[in-house]
């Protein structure tokens, strides 16, 4: 059995997710998040706030692969996001009920990482998007 493309496994993810609405939990609505999350540039060498992701909290309990919550410069919830080592996307590994502590869903993206601080494996971005496609440019720079 061979592995699913990432960007067929996205489109199965999405089509999983809970209808858009935009309804976002107050425990997560505004940084920093409750429960157990760490910013992750406390955790790890890196800036506060990455260009294209935002500022990202994480249970340390759960690295490496998240969830990640994603915060744009005001404080506001953009997306939570997954990084999956591609050691792991394999016909021997299921990532079943991923969830969206960030509530509804409207878009997915995924792609391809190096490596970095905190995941230094080649992994996949799994980007479940909060906002809508025009409002990215919260977390661009």
């Amino acid at each position: 059995m061979k592995p699913l493309p990432l960007a067929v496994a996205a489109l199965l993810l999405a089509g999983s997710l809970p209808a858009l609405s935009h309804d976002i939990p107050a425990e997560v609505a505004k940084s920093p998040p409750a429960g157990a999350y760490k910013a992750v540039s406390s955790l790890v060498t890196l800036p506060d706030f990455l260009p294209g992701l935002g500022q990202l909290f994480v249970d340390p309990e759960s690295l490496p692969a998240g969830p990640f919550l994603a915060y744009d410069h005001d404080g506001g919830l953009v997306s939570t996001i997954y990084m999956i080592p591609v050691e792991d996307l394999n016909p021997d590994t299921k990532f079943e009920d991923l969830a969206a502590p960030g509530g509804d869903v409207d878009h997915v993206d995924v792609y391809f990482n190096a490596g970095h601080p905190g995941v230094e494996v080649p992994h996949a971005h799994v980007v479940l998007w909060h906002v809508p496609a025009d409002e990215e440019a919260r977390v661009a720079q």
